[in-house]
C-alpha cells in the first residue's frame, strides 16, 4: 500500500490556482456555486472538487494499485492493452511516447473498463488481474459508482447552462452503453530529475475526470500562459477537469485544456508517484461534434468561431482509439504519429 504520510508540497513552488467548488452545494443546486463551477468549467477547465464523498473507496483504490504493481513483470503483462488502440488493462513504463520525439514514458498503470464493473461478474470487456478481481466489490464498483453520480451531476448542470433539452448529455454517456470510460491507478517511481515528463502534455480524450492525487507533478499550460504551472494537491480535494467530448460537444465553451506530468518537486521528488482516475466518455457510437441542432448558445458560440472545426466526422470510439494507439511506441513511425495522437488542441478548441 502506497505510504500515507508525505512531506508538504513545496512553499517556494509557483502554482496556478484552481477555484475550490463543493459538491455537496452543486448537488444542492446552490447558484453561487454552480456559478462559480461553470466559471472553471469555461475559463481553465480545471477545479478543486471538495466534499465529493469518495475518500473510503479512494484508499480502496489505492490498495488494490498497490497490490497489483507488486505482481511480476510477467504476470502483470498478461494483461497487457495492447497496440490496437484499446486502453483496458496493464500498461508498462515505456510502453508510450510523451512527445514527437518519441521520448518514453515512465509510468504503468492499469486500466478498468466502467463496463466491467457495472457488468461484473460477467466480463464485458477484458480479464485482468486476480488482485483487480479480489476488490471488484469492495473498491472497484464503489469508486466506479461514485465517479458515475459526481461526473453526471455535472453534466446535468453543463447541460442546463448550455440551453440543451433535457437529459441530451446524459443520453450520450448511458451508463448501461459500452464506452471508453474506465478507472485507472497510475504509479510513477521516484525520479530526482524534474523536467522528465513521466506523462507527456495533452487534452483528455472524454468528457470529465475524476482525480485523486497524493503528491505534486500535475501541470495545466493555462490560457495565454507561455510556461507550465504546477497543480498543488490538497488533501481530500478530487482535480476535475473538462475533455474532448465536451469541449467539442458544447462548441468550444467548455474548456478541454492542456496538461502533463512531471516528478513531484521538492522533498516530494523522492517518492513513488500515485494517481487515481476515473475518465468519464461517451457511448462508443456517438458522434463527437457541436450540438448546433440542440442549442442556440452553442450555434452561437461556433458560428463566432469560423476557424475552429467542430465536424470531426468522428464516434466517440474512433477518436479514443485513435488517440490511444498513435500513443504507442511500438506504433511510432516518426513525429507524424504523435501529431495523430492529438486531441482538441489540434483544432484549437
Amino acid at each position: 500500500m502506497p505510504a500515507v504520510t508525505y512531506p508538504p508540497f513545496p512553499d517556494d513552488i509557483p502554482t496556478h490556482p484552481l477555484l475550490i467548488i463543493d459538491y455537496e452545494l452543486v448537488k444542492n443546486r446552490n447558484t453561487q456555486e454552480i456559478d462559480r463551477l461553470w466559471e472553471a468549467a469555461t475559463k481553465l477547465g480545471f477545479w478543486y472538487l471538495r466534499n465529493h464523498g469518495a475518500d473510503d473507496a479512494v484508499n480502496g483504490m489505492f490498495d488494490l494499485g498497490a497490490e497489483t504493481m507488486a505482481l511480476s513483470k510477467d504476470e502483470k503483462m498478461r494483461f497487457e492493452q495492447g497496440d490496437d488502440g484499446m486502453s483496458f488493462g496493464y500498461k508498462a513504463a515505456g510502453a508510450n511516447a510523451v512527445d514527437a520525439t518519441g521520448e518514453l514514458d515512465t509510468v504503468e498503470f492499469i486500466n478498468i473498463a466502467k463496463d466491467d464493473a457495472m457488468a461484473w461478474p460477467t466480463q464485458a470487456r477484458r480479464a485482468y488481474p486476480n488482485t483487480v478481481n479480489a476488490r471488484m466489490n469492495s473498491a472497484v464498483i464503489p469508486f466506479v459508482r461514485k465517479a458515475l453520480e459526481v461526473n453526471n451531476s455535472i453534466l446535468a448542470i453543463f447541460n442546463e447552462r448550455l440551453g440543451l433539452p433535457s437529459g441530451s448529455l446524459l443520453q450520450r454517456h448511458p451508463i448501461e452503453g459500452l464506452s471508453g470510460s474506465e478507472c485507472r491507478i497510475t504509479k510513477n517511481p521516484p525520479n530526482l530529475n524534474l523536467t522528465k515528463q513521466a506523462i507527456g502534455s495533452h487534452t483528455d480524450f472524454g468528457s470529465l475526470s475524476f482525480l485523486h492525487n497524493r503528491l505534486g507533478g500535475l501541470q495545466v499550460l493555462p490560457p495565454g500562459y507561455d510556461t507550465w504551472q504546477y497543480v498543488k494537491p490538497i488533501p481530500g480535494h478530487a482535480i476535475c477537469n473538462v475533455g474532448d467530448a465536451l469541449a467539442l460537444f458544447s462548441g468550444g465553451i467548455l474548456r478541454s485544456n492542456l496538461h502533463r506530468v512531471l516528478p513531484p518537486p521538492g522533498t516530494q521528488a523522492g517518492i513513488e508517484r500515485w494517481s487515481l482516475v476515473y475518465f468519464m466518455r461517451p457511448e462508443n457510437s456517438v458522434i463527437l461534434r457541436a450540438l448546433v441542432e440542440e442549442s442556440t448558445m452553442i450555434a452561437d458560440a461556433v458560428a463566432r468561431t469560423p476557424d475552429k472545426n467542430f465536424e470531426t466526422g468522428s464516434t466517440a470510439l474512433e477518436w479514443f482509439s485513435r488517440r490511444i494507439r498513435n500513443q504507442r511506441i511500438k506504433n511510432r513511425t516518426g513525429p507524424e504519429t504523435w501529431m495523430a495522437s492529438r486531441g482538441t488542441e489540434r483544432i484549437e478548441v
